[in-house]
């Protein structure tokens, strides 16, 4: 592990707004109340790398909590420290193991999901591994207030593709779909958050897919 990693592993140990693996299980179906002191809906962003969809959403609804949740604190890091040095309060972040999230959070306790550029592990072998196989997608669902809803932003046309097949075969309410986002009706101020990634993929004239379904 370099250097720049060790630093920030240590640092975020000292946020006030990251919990860490067991240090998050005590807030189970208590987020709102406990963590963040509040009664509003919590939200959260899955592989939510540096954070930046994170952070960018409690700007914009300071009524709602969102935490962001990855298992790589070298990243979550760089989120975490922008929210402590902006002063946004409704900011966690969580580094788990996303496939324990049901260990973190009770049944009905999130209002919505974000999952954006996540790995799309395009080999069939890791299907079990993709964030929107029905493995993950059952999780969702008991965590998920009802008509609370799942968001999907990607730049890989195969996972796009394999989640609304999925959708369709769960016979499960689809809201939103495109192939082309900022060419879309979708593409409003909060689908307009632009990650690290995706900034990196609009250079090269990447078209950005999105979901938006619910159970």
């Amino acid at each position: 592990m370099g250097k720049d990693k060790i630093r920030r592993f240590a640092e975020i140990d000292t946020f006030s707004n990251v919990l860490q693996l067991d240090a998050g299980k005590p807030y189970q179906g208590k987020w709102a109340l406990d963590f963040f002191k509040n009664d509003n809906p919590v939200v959260l962003e899955l592989a939510c790398g540096k954070g930046e969809y994170t952070v960018n959403l409690a700007e914009l609804f300071p009524d709602k909590n969102f935490i962001g949740v990855d298992y790589k604190g070298n990243r979550i890091w760089r989120g975490a420290k922008t929210a402590l040095e902006d002063g946004v309060p409704n900011v966690a972040f969580l580094r788990i193991q996303i496939e324990n999230l049901n260990d973190y959070f009770s049944a009905g306790e999130v209002d919505e999901i974000w999952i954006t550029f996540p790995d799309p592990q395009p080999q069939l072998s890791r299907e079990k591994k993709r964030l929107t196989s029905p493995r993950f997608l059952d999780k969702y669902r008991v965590l998920l207030k009802p008509g609370g809803c799942v968001n999907l932003k990607t730049d890989n046309d195969g996972l796009h593709a394999y989640t609304a097949d999925k959708i369709a075969e769960l016979s499960l309410p689809l809201h939103a779909r495109t192939e082309d986002l900022y060419h879309s009706e979708f593409a409003d101020e909060v689908l307009s958050i632009k990650t690290y990634y995706e900034k990196k993929y609009l250079k090269h004239n990447k078209n950005i897919n999105y979901l938006k379904f619910s159970f």
